[in-house]
Order: structure tokens, then C-alpha cells, then sequence
């Protein structure tokens, strides 16, 4: 018998939860969470799990025990520890860091100190001696990293499309805006934010920013650093988000190549024919979905596409694929 991943989630929030709920649907039987660390009480923790404004209600029993949260058939130990390297955890194969704030190498190592073997971060981080992206760059994954970054939602639905782009037709050159749900960082109200438009409620405009995804995906496909720019519009809606892709091919192509590609590229990318609109694509395990009725070959020879992502759920079950084969590599 295959010997299991045991992992141990950091940080309870948005992606912690998801990560648990995807986990506990099935499909990862490698991979065993066995502990959960939050500082927030316990209550509010199974409370959270139980009840999601998203994803609606979780598929089974949820309730406590003397340190520990019950999700359905599985039990995990349950902290409440703010610095993770006081906790044991010598008996985790690997932290998945969900906190969001592991971008230095202090924080980053707190799961190393703590005795686990590897730590698997929830985002962009410098700190990690690697940055990752299933179906672009990880077959680079060696097992003697320690610490490496899941790269972010955005650049996990980008960076394995562009390959499949760039294998196909060759890409000179292109421009990514992500129309992108909402999140936590963002005010509900008016409040000051570093970036005065991201000041403004999140739920009543669209918000033009900025997007870690163009240098993100510099580190992640080196080969094609510098030729694609991202940028960011913020739109009321409180899940799924859609990358809008238009390129420049290093030869001539149509609508029928372009969708053929796109429909045999496989692994993390899917398609639909469909005419979905973003509340269809909730819960999706792939990194990005295309919607191939709204591929586009301009006179002068541009190309554009179109897909969509739920930048939790889908971010959440790369976690745990990225989990179980790195794990899986020694």
C-alpha cells in the first residue's frame, strides 16, 4: 500500500477551507490532512467549514472534540497556535502555508522548524526556493526542495494556457486582463487601501488594478519572459473569475486551429461550447476553463481567448495535486 501524503493546513481562511472541502470530496486518497492550525476559536473555525456563503453548506457532519475538527468520516487535530514553529509536527509530511503572509523565509520555515518536511505556500511568495504551475513548469519539481510557492490563482489559469498557446502556434507577444471576483482585500465599505481605487466597496464597482501574474509567470516560463502583460479589473461578483488573452502568433491561424488546440491541450485546461456566464463555473476543479465560442482571429492576424477559473476551488485542488506529486517524488 502506497504510503500517505500527511499534510497540515495553515491557515483556515478562504483557501484553507477550500482545500479541506476539495480534499474531503475525494480524488486525492494519497494525501491525508491530518491537522489544522488557525488562530481563530475553534467555533468559528467549524462554524466556516459547515456554513459557505460560496459553496453552501459542507456535504456532511461537522462538529468538535477536545482539539480536534470532525468534517464528515475525518478528524483532525485543531491548534490555535499564532507562531507555527511552537507546535509539533514532526508527524506532517507537508504544511500547506494558507495564511498568506509566508513571504519571508522566517515565516515560510515556521512549518520546517515545527518538524515538518516540506512546506507548500498559497501563493506568490519570494521566499521559496521555487514557484510552481501544473501544466507549465512542474516537471522541474525536485523532492530536495523544502519550501515552494503555488504561484497564484491567476497564473495558474494563465501560465499553463500560454504553454499550450506557444506549443501550438508560437506567441510573439499578448496582453492577460483578468476580470477577477472580488476578495478579503478588499474594503466591503469605502476605507483607505494603498491603491486608492482598491479603496473603494468591492461589491458596488469594478476596480482596475494590478495582477502578480506578469511577473509570476517571468519566473514560471522563463522562455517567454517579457512577452505577455497582465493587468487587473476587480468586478462585484463574490466567485469565478476569467482571463481575457489576446496574442500574437508566429504564424497565421483560425478560429478552428486555435479551439482545436485549446480542446487537445488536456490535464489542468478544459473547454465548454457552451454559453456559460461565471456562475456555471463554480466549484470547477480545472485551472481554467475556455470558452471556445468566444475564440476571435482578427484581420491582422491577432487571436483571442477566453476562460474562466474559480480562483479558489480550482487554486485548491492544484494544492493538492502539487502536494501529491511532489510528495510523491521522495
Amino acid at each position: 500500500m502506497t504510503k500517505q501524503l500527511r499534510v497540515a493546513i495553515n491557515g483556515f481562511g478562504r483557501i484553507g477551507r477550500t482545500v479541506l472541502r476539495a480534499w474531503a470530496g475525494g480524488g486525492w486518497p494519497e494525501v491525508q490532512i491530518v491537522a489544522i492550525n488557525d488562530i481563530a476559536s475553534p467555533e468559528d473555525c467549524a462554524y466556516l467549514l459547515e456554513y459557505d456563503s460560496v459553496f453552501g453548506r459542507f456535504p456532511g457532519e461537522v462538529r468538535l472534540e477536545e482539539g480536534a475538527l470532525i468534517a464528515g468520516p475525518h478528524r483532525m487535530r485543531l491548534t490555535r497556535e499564532g507562531d507555527l514553529s511552537r507546535l509539533d509536527l514532526s508527524d506532517v509530511d507537508l504544511v500547506m502555508e494558507c495564511t498568506g503572509k509566508a513571504d519571508s523565509v522566517e515565516i515560510s520555515g515556521r512549518g520546517l522548524a515545527a518538524g515538518a518536511h516540506r512546506v507548500l505556500i498559497s501563493g506568490p511568495s519570494e521566499a521559496a526556493e521555487f514557484t510552481v504551475v501544473l501544466g507549465a513548469n512542474d516537471a522541474a519539481l525536485d523532492p530536495h526542495m523544502r519550501v515552494i510557492s503555488n504561484a497564484s490563482c491567476t497564473t495558474n489559469a494563465l501560465a499553463p494556457l500560454v504553454r499550450a498557446l506557444h506549443g501550438a502556434f508560437g506567441v510573439e507577444t499578448g496582453w492577460m486582463t483578468t476580470i477577477h471576483c472580488y476578495t478579503g482585500s478588499q474594503p466591503t465599505v469605502d476605507a483607505p487601501r494603498g491603491d486608492p481605487a482598491r479603496s473603494r466597496a468591492a461589491a458596488l464597482s469594478m476596480v482596475p488594478t494590478t495582477t502578480s501574474a506578469g511577473r509570476l509567470m517571468d519566473r514560471v516560463l522563463p522562455e517567454l519572459a517579457g512577452c505577455i502583460s497582465c493587468a487587473a479589473v476587480r468586478v462585484p461578483v463574490a466567485s469565478v473569475s476569467a482571463i481575457d488573452l489576446t496574442f500574437r502568433p508566429a504564424r497565421a491561424v483560425t478560429v478552428a486551429e486555435v479551439n482545436a488546440a485549446l480542446q487537445a491541450a488536456g490535464g489542468v485546461i478544459g473547454w465548454t461550447g457552451k454559453p456559460l456566464v461565471s456562475s456555471d463555473l463554480r466549484a470547477r476543479p480545472e485551472s481554467i476553463v475556455m470558452a471556445l465560442r468566444e475564440t476571435a482571429v482578427t484581420g491582422g492576424g491577432l487571436v483571442r481567448v477566453f476562460g474562466w477559473y474559480d480562483n479558489e476551488w480550482g487554486f485548491s485542488c492544484r494544492m493538492l495535486d502539487v502536494a501529491r506529486i511532489w510528495g510523491g517524488r521522495g
